[in-house]
């Protein structure tokens, strides 16, 4: 019954949709002249307030609002007024809010700032999705059992009453023979009831949990499947429908840097093997990949897709290679990269192909779960001075994967941080910019040395994190090792 009670009064979610095991959303832009650093912190059932966090990185931010609506359709220019976001007393640049998010589907964030240059505002997308189902708090379900228990006593003493002193005549003698048969009646009565009370409850438990078993199949979010068909070095991907009911109509697909689907490919468990690779659909939902050359191993696959309404999910296959594959050689956009089998945790920087180095700029002190951070990285020439060849690579300055040992835990992230590309471009849409790359992190001309990556990791433990980007025009792969606690 105690789990009949959690699915009634809470439907929830889990790990899914865009990031595999990291649902929170974390982007770096400008609003105006203001940069910002935004951190959605989505909720785990669906209506559910998301925590949202704005530290605002440069001078001169009075005040900051927030509110969320919808990324496209009527919703997306309806919005309701904004809810101010309390600014920090330790901390003045970090402004901290909740809001709401009402259904599943393609949500945005605005936020609007002010300060001493004037008005402005960017707008955030975020994937929303029930994931999981909560457990019911500890006092409440102790509170909700001790009721239960009350009212199956309180039946079962009022038919011992009513079989034993019913039919009891006023003033009538409370002793005797007479007495002792009706004592025993009202006790084979309350025997009766307290069987049928039990029998009750366990018809009732198996009720609850039937239903909440198909309520929960029609309200947590699942990726859809994703089918893997080997010939030879021919790999065949087919994609399953939305994995929640009211998500169909994210059926089209949006190109993400030029692609529709982005597949990674990461050997395990050791994940000393990454690959860079874009299908290419045949006929929709089919893509077609030819592997390049690849070890023998077990190597895990995340399929990245953006559908229609900007709503971006990952999906997730395994796929064993027990002799290796000789494979066609990489073209196009395709990269591949290798990683120490070994952890190294204590390492901060990578030597590069032509023995330049990918120095991480790592912040003193210990890494912690579910806090904003700043990844930066330099590029270095053979001499150790900042690397002036660096080039955009599918469109950006780097790229970086976020991963758990165990692979719970997958995030592609870009220097704009965790949201997908087509669905930044919505949400500018929205505001009416017409450059799309409007505040990208993609500037004009050279290129500087420095990468950065806004991301928080989602819960303690070991990860690996993979940068790639090019230089000279060769795409590189540089791997870092990170321990995080609470």
């Amino acid at each position: 019954m105690k789990r009949a009670l959690i699915a009634l009064l809470c439907l929830a979610a889990s790990a899914a949709g865009a990031h595999v095991g990291s649902p929170d959303v974390f982007f770096e832009g400008t609003a105006g002249p203001y940069r910002l650093l935004v951190a959605v912190r989505t909720p785990p059932m669906i209506p559910g307030v998301a925590d949202v966090e704005v530290r605002c990185a440069s001078d001169g931010c009075a005040s900051v609002r927030v509110v969320p609506l919808r990324l496209t359709g009527p919703g997306s220019q309806a919005a309701p007024a904004a809810d101010e976001a309390s600014r920090s007393p330790q901390d003045p640049q970090l402004f901290t809010a909740s809001l709401w998010l009402m259904e599943n589907g393609s949500w945005q964030v605005r936020v609007h700032v002010e300060g001493a240059s004037g008005p402005a505002e960017l707008s955030v997308p975020v994937p929303a999705a029930a994931r999981r189902t909560l457990r019911l708090h500890g006092a409440l379900a102790v509170l909700l059992s001790v009721l239960l228990c009350a009212l199956a006593v309180g039946f079962v003493a009022i038919a011992g009453a009513a079989t034993r002193e019913a039919m009891l005549e006023p003033g009538a003698v409370r002793s005797g023979v007479e007495h002792d048969r009706r004592v025993r009646r009202g006790r084979i009565a309350m025997a009766f009831a307290a069987c049928a009370m039990a029998l009750l409850a366990a018809l009732g438990n198996h009720w609850w949990n039937v239903e909440a078993a198909r309520r929960e199949g029609q309200v947590v979010y699942k990726s859809p499947a994703l089918g893997v068909l080997r010939e030879g070095d021919k790999l065949t991907l087919t994609i399953g429908e939305p994995g929640l009911p009211g998500l169909e109509d994210l059926q089209g697909l949006l190109p993400d840097h030029g692609h529709l689907m982005h597949l990674i490919v990461l050997r395990e468990p050791a994940l000393d093997r990454v690959f860079h690779l874009h299908p290419e659909e045949q006929t929709a939902p089919t893509f077609v990949q030819f592997l390049p050359p690849m070890p023998p191993g077990r190597y895990r696959l995340f399929a990245e897709i953006v559908r229609s309404s900007g709503f971006p999910e990952t999906m997730v296959q395994e796929l064993d290679l027990p002799e290796g594959v000789r494979g066609s050689a990489l073209g196009g956009d395709d990269a591949a990269g290798t990683a120490p089998a070994a952890r190294e945790p204590e390492r901060v920087s990578a030597t590069l192909h032509d023995g330049g180095r990918l120095v991480w700029l790592r912040p003193p002190g210990p890494l912690t779960a579910r806090a904003l951070t700043l990844f930066r990285f330099r590029a270095e020439d053979l001499g150790g001075a900042p690397a002036g060849d660096l080039q955009l690579y599918l469109g950006m300055t780097g790229h970086a994967l976020f991963l758990k040992s165990d692979l719970s835990v997958f995030a592609h992230v870009h220097p704009d941080g965790s949201v997908a590309m087509p669905a930044l471009t919505l949400a500018r849409a929205g505001l009416g910019q017409a450059d799309p790359h409007a505040g990208h992190h993609m500037p004009a001309g050279k290129l500087p040395a420095e990468l950065s990556f806004p991301y928080g990791f989602p819960s303690p433990g070991e990860y690996r994190i993979f940068v790639q980007f090019k230089r000279a025009g060769v795409v590189e792969t540089a791997s870092f090792d990170a321990t995080v606690v609470l």
